[in-house]
C-alpha cells in the first residue's frame, strides 16, 4: 500500500504534543489505552521467585483478543510452570518477510522492604511512573500491546507480517527457560523474520533536554568463568606454604593489571565519530582519531579513563564475587571468584579464554568456563532503519542526532543475531544517565517520556511495516 511519511510524521508530532502538554496522566484515548495495558502489565509480579509471566502473557493475550486479533493468530507457550511466552502475528499483504517485534515480560527481583513504594503497584507522582518494569521492559512490551492494538482498529494492513513476541526469564540470561532461546530452538518457525526492533537503544537527557538517541546495532557477549584453589587445610596456627586464599589473589591481581588490546569496529567508529560531537579540546581530537580508525596508544590510554568508553573500545573481564574459607581460626580449604566478562561481537571468545588461563590459572588455580559465551555479530546499519530512526527523532526532537552503539549489557537480540537476523534496540524513550534505576531501586521513567517512546514505535512500526 501507499505510505505518505509526512502524514505520519504529522500525525505523531500532534500526539507528541498531547503527551507533552500534560506531564501526568493520558491525554488521548489511544494513550488512556496505553496507560490501562501498561499499568495492568506492570502490576503483575513476573519476578522468578514468586512471580508468572504467563499471568503476564495471557494478560496481553487478551488485550489483544479485545482489539480484534484473532485468536488463531496468537498462542502462548509455557514450557516450564509459569514461564509462558505470548507470539502474535499480525497478517499483512505479505509482501515480505516479516517484522519483528520482542519485549521480555519479566522482571528482576523487588523487595517491598526496601522500595518507598510497592513496586508491583503503579505509583504516579513528580512526573514519573515508578514501578519494578516501568522502564524495563514493560514499557515497551505494553507499547507492543498497544501499538498492534491500534493498527487493528484502523485497519491498518502492512506489506509484511508484523510478530510480536513477549517472552519469559531475558533477566536471567541463559537459562533453558529463557524464552527467546527457547522459541528458536523449538517454534523456529514463528521468528523467521526479516529483521526485528527490541530493547537496547533509547535517548540521553542532559538538564532534562533530549541531546542524543541511540539506535543498539551490536551487544557484547556475555560469560562466566570461576577461578578456584584448593587445599586440604588445617588449624590457623600453623600456617603451611600453600593457601588457596593467597593463590586466588594472586590470580586475581594479575587479571586487574591486564587490559586485553583495542580492537576496533564499524560501529565502534561510528559510535566515536557522532559523540565526538558533544566533545571538546584533547577528547574531541581522541575521538575523532578512533573514528579515523588509527587513535595513537596515548589517545586511546585517555578515552579508556572513562568506563563507558573503556567498554566501548575492548573486551573487558572483571572478578566480581569471591568466596574463600570455612572458619575464622582454620586455614582455607577452598578460595573461588567469579570471573564477569563482556567480549567485543568481533573478538575471538576462544582467544579470551586462553589469555584468562594465561593470566590466571596455575598449579594452585583452575579456570572452568560457568557460563560459555555466544556469539552474536553486530547488525548491519541498514539504510532503511537508520534513515526511519533520524527521519522520526528529526520529527519528534529536532535536532538529536542518532548515534548508533554497541551495548556492553546483554539482551535476548544475541539469540536471533546468533542466527542472521539483523536486531535493532530502538525504544523512543529518553533517560538521564544520573537517574538511571533499571534493576535498581524505585525503579521509574518521566510519564510524558513514556507516552513520546511509545508515539515513536507506533510511528516506527508502520514506517517499517509500509
Amino acid at each position: 500500500m501507499v505510505f505518505h511519511f509526512r502524514a505520519l510524521a504529522a500525525a505523531v508530532c500532534v500526539l507528541f504534543a498531547a503527551g507533552a502538554q500534560a506531564q501526568v496522566g493520558a491525554t488521548t484515548p489511544e494513550q488512556k489505552r496505553f496507560y490501562a495495558i501498561y499499568k495492568e502489565l506492570v502490576e503483575i509480579n513476573t519476578t522468578h521467585s514468586v512471580g508468572s509471566n504467563t499471568e503476564a502473557a495471557q494478560a496481553m493475550h487478551k488485550r489483544l483478543l479485545e482489539d480484534g486479533i484473532p485468536a488463531a493468530n496468537m498462542q502462548i507457550f509455557e514450557p516450564f510452570p509459569k514461564k509462558g511466552n505470548l507470539v502474535v502475528r499480525f497478517k499483512g499483504s505479505g509482501q515480505g518477510k516479516p517484522l519483528l517485534l520482542m519485549a521480555h515480560l519479566d522482571v528482576v527481583e523487588a523487595r517491598r522492604e526496601d522500595w518507598k513504594s510497592d513496586p508491583f503497584k503503579l505509583k504516579e507522582d513528580d512526573g514519573y511512573f515508578t514501578a519494578r518494569g516501568a522502564s524495563d521492559d514493560k514499557a515497551m512490551a505494553a507499547a507492543f500491546v498497544s501499538i498492534l492494538g491500534q493498527l487493528k482498529r484502523e485497519g491498518f494492513v502492512p506489506s509484511r507480517d508484523i510478530v510480536l513476541t513477549l517472552t519469559a526469564d531475558e533477566e536471567r540470561l541463559d537459562v533453558p527457560s529463557n524464552g527467546a532461546s527457547w522459541l528458536l530452538k523449538h517454534q523456529p518457525q514463528l521468528l523467521d523474520v526479516e529483521l526485528g526492533i527490541n530493547e537496547g537503544g533509547g535517548g540521553l537527557l542532559e538538564n532534562g533536554k533530549p541531546v542524543l538517541y541511540s539506535i543498539q546495532v551490536a551487544e557484547k557477549m556475555y560469560a562466566d568463568y570461576q577461578l578456584e584453589s584448593t587445599d586440604k587445610g588445617g588449624h590457623s596456627s600453623m600456617p603451611t606454604a600453600h593457601n588457596p586464599v593467597y593463590a586466588l589473589s594472586a590470580s586475581l591481581s594479575a587479571l586487574s593489571n591486564y587490559h586485553f588490546p583495542v580492537k576496533l569496529s564499524e560501529v565502534t567508529q561510528a559510535y566515536f565519530a557522532r559523540s565526538a560531537g558533544f566533545a571538546k579540546g584533547q577528547q574531541f581530537q581522541d575521538m575523532q582519531a578512533v573514528a579515523g580508525g588509527q587513535p595513537s596508544p596515548e589517545a586511546l590510554q585517555r578515552l579508556s579513563a572513562s568506563p563507558m568508553y573503556n567498554a566501548s573500545l575492548r573486551t573487558t573481564c572483571v572478578a566480581t564475587e569471591v568466596n574463600a574459607g570455612h572458619a575464622p581460626n582454620a586455614l582455607p580449604q577452598r578460595a573461588r571468584a567469579t570471573i564477569n566478562c563482556r567480549i567485543l561481537p568481533h573478538d575471538d571468545p576462544a582467544a579470551i579464554e586462553a589469555q584468562l588461563r594465561k593470566l590466571t590459572e596455575n598449579e594452585q588455580v583452575k579456570l572452568t568456563v560457568i557460563n560459555p559465551p555466544l556469539r552474536s555479530p553486530a547488525s548491519p546499519m541498514r539504510a532503511d532503519v537508520m534513515q526511519a530512526v533520524q527521519k522520526l527523532t528529526e520529527t519528534m526532537w529536532p535536532g538529536v542526532p542518532v548515534i548508533p552503539v554497541m551495548s556492553a549489557g546483554a539482551t535476548d537480540s544475541r539469540f536471533l543475531r546468533n542466527i542472521g537476523v539483523p536486531m535493532y534496540g530502538i525504544s523512543g524513550i529518553f533517560f538521564d544517565p544520573s537517574d538511571a534505576r533499571a534493576h535498581g531501586l524505585d525503579e521509574r521513567v518521566a510519564i510524558p517520556r513514556l507516552y513520546e517512546g511509545r508515539e515513536f514505535l507506533y510511528a516506527l512500526v508502520k514506517t517499517l511495516s509500509k
